[in-house]
Formats: C-alpha cells, sequence, structure tokens
C-alpha cells in the first residue's frame, strides 16, 4: 500500500513538474513573440505613407511640422551612409540613383522659401537628430544642395561642422545679396527677395549687413576640412558664379583649402544659363562615396 501510495506521488510530481514546465515555456513564448511585436511596432508606425521614387521605397513623414522623406536602398551599406538633399531634390537626381544602387539612403526636409533662415537651419538640427538617432542612419551625410539649397547646405554646415562628410552643390546660391536680391549682375527675383527678407526677419539694411551668408563661412568650412565640389554653368545669369561660387572659392584660397569646381560652358537659354544637362555624374558619385566612407572610419 505504502509502494503504491509512494508511485502516486512520484507520478504527481512528474505530471504537476511537465505541466510547470509547459506553462513556463509557453509564457516565455508569448512574452518573446510580443517583445517581438513592440520592437517591429515603432517601425511600421514612423512613417505616415509609402511610395515609390525610381524603383526604390520612400517612406514619408513629418519632423518640425515640416514634410520630409527618406529613400531606402533595396541593400543597405555598413555604417548607413546617407545623402542630405536640400531643396528641388529630383533635379539632377541621377548621382543620387546611383548611390541608392550603392546602399546609401536619400534623404530631404522640406524648408522651402526659408533660404537657409535660422529656422531653417534649427528645422535641420531636429531632422539630422531624428535620422541619427530613431533611424541609425551614419552621423556624418553628405550634403547636396541645388541652387538656393545652397544657402541652407552651407549655413547648416557652418553650424554643425563635425556633423559634415562633404558638401556638393549643384549652382549654388552662396550669397542671399546675389539672388534673389539681385544686387550684382544676377536678375534677381522681387518676390523671392521679400520673402527672404521675411524668412529672416529682416529689412532691407539689415539683409546688406548681413555678414552669416555661405561666402561667410569660408574659415570655418576650411578649418574643418570639409570636401566640397560644385558645378556651374559659366553663363548662369540667376545665379552668376563669380558673385557665388568662384566668390567662396576664393575666400576659401585665403585659408589654403580648395573648392573643386565642374565648370559647364553653357546652361540652357530657356533657364537663363541656370540648368543643363550633367556631364559627369560618375565623378560626383565618386567623391561622395569617398568621403562618405572615409567619415564613417574616422
Amino acid at each position: 500500500m505504502k509502494q503504491a501510495k509512494s508511485f502516486l506521488s512520484v507520478v504527481t510530481l512528474i505530471v504537476t513538474t511537465a505541466s510547470l514546465c509547459s506553462t513556463f515555456v509557453a509564457e516565455n513564448l508569448f512574452a518573446e513573440e510580443a517583445e517581438s511585436a513592440q520592437a517591429q511596432e515603432p517601425d511600421a508606425l514612423w512613417y505616415e505613407r509609402e511610395s515609390v521614387w525610381n524603383g526604390y521605397e520612400q517612406y514619408h513623414f513629418t519632423i518640425a511640422d515640416r514634410p520630409a522623406y527618406i529613400v531606402k536602398p533595396k541593400s543597405v551599406a555598413e555604417g548607413n551612409p546617407w545623402i542630405w538633399r536640400a531643396r528641388f531634390p529630383g533635379f539632377h537626381a541621377e548621382m543620387d540613383v546611383v548611390l541608392l544602387s550603392k546602399g546609401f539612403h536619400i534623404a530631404y526636409v522640406d524648408v522651402s522659401n526659408m533660404f537657409g533662415s535660422p529656422t531653417a537651419v534649427e528645422i535641420g538640427d531636429e531632422f539630422y537628430k531624428y535620422l541619427t538617432t530613431d533611424r541609425q542612419l551614419a552621423r556624418k551625410p553628405c550634403l547636396e544642395g541645388v541652387s538656393r539649397g545652397g544657402l541652407f547646405v552651407y549655413n547648416w554646415a557652418a553650424k554643425n561642422p563635425g556633423k559634415v562628410a562633404c558638401i556638393y552643390c549643384d549652382t549654388p546660391v552662396c550669397d542671399f545679396k546675389s539672388w534673389p536680391a539681385g544686387k550684382g549682375k544676377g536678375i534677381g527675383s522681387p518676390q523671392s527677395w521679400q520673402q527672404c527678407l521675411q524668412a529672416y526677419g529682416f529689412t532691407e539694411e539689415q539683409a546688406n549687413e548681413y555678414t552669416h551668408n555661405p561666402i561667410d563661412h569660408a574659415a570655418i568650412i576650411a578649418q574643418a576640412k570639409i570636401p566640397l565640389m560644385h558645378i556651374v554653368s559659366e553663363n548662369d545669369r540667376v545665379v552668376p558664379p563669380s558673385e557665388n561660387t568662384y566668390l567662396l572659392q576664393s575666400r576659401l584660397a585665403e585659408f589654403d583649402y580648395p573648392l573643386e569646381v565642374i565648370s559647364v560652358k553653357e546652361g540652357t537659354e530657356k533657364s537663363n544659363g541656370h540648368h543643363f544637362t550633367h556631364p559627369d555624374p560618375e565623378h560626383v558619385v565618386r567623391f561622395i562615396e569617398e568621403h562618405v566612407i572615409k567619415s564613417m572610419k574616422q
């Protein structure tokens, strides 16, 4: 009788232990699934809508009340390198498409009609912080500015020189007195000039005395040793290179610092010389790839 009771006790113990183990395993599996779902949930919710850009996934979201997006490569390169487009992000985008194929992200935040003002730069700061923390992109992007985008690119770089891998600009505005003010030999834009004054909160006199345009940042850029490349058209009557790129180049030369310039003889007549077919996209791709990758190893 005692042996039977002992046997029953052992069986009961085994069954109880098995039940507890099953419960423990089930609870752990449930917890792991819940953790996995929680880990995936933020990534599934961080963007507002998805589209396709040149065959690549494009994720749209809002930052600092401004529309923004990231274009994701099909295969991400080591270190999560990225290009930060400033203004007219679809113009001369052939380099960006090549860099996407090499694993770079393309990112953009809309700071249009802000002309590189301190407010625009602050929005850029928030955008950069989000991309390099929440989205875990590289700490040093290539800043890529087209036309008036040059104002934002250089003003942001001057405030954040240690966060820039390199700068590539296409017919960039480097002094708002040249464009949109039109105080030199360029055609200017009276309407855009009024928008610019409003963006900065300036009177005409205050704008004339302002000393924080890209042409004024030569010392900061040279000291930070940020690699630079521009492309310009020599007959550009909208953003004359002599008042913008070449003026910045001469000021950088005072610090023995180079600015590489790709010169196009003539832009289209329809665009007042401001637009043209890009003569050497691969050269730009090599420049960006070399310096972004180098910056990630430093």
